[in-house]
């Protein structure tokens, strides 16, 4: 598990970015169509970005598994 996490959002896109490192990476698609995972060059997930964040209420929470290779 992390130390430090490092979250942007993006009120006018409607975007929220979750870090769990600083090393170089890239976006990945999972199952769900709002959740994409940042993994680095050997597969660990070191992050994640949902589109579309307002659209998940209180009460109706996103649940999505994040991967690992």
């Amino acid at each position: 598990m992390a130390d430090k996490v490092k979250v942007w959002f993006d009120a006018e896109a409607d975007f929220l970015e979750v870090r769990f490192s600083d090393v170089a990476g890239y976006e990945k698609a999972t199952s769900n169509d709002a959740l994409m995972e940042r993994v680095d060059a050997q597969g660990n997930v070191i992050g994640f970005s949902i589109l579309g964040v307002s659209r998940f209420k209180k009460d109706k929470p996103l649940i999505a598994d994040l991967t690992a290779e």
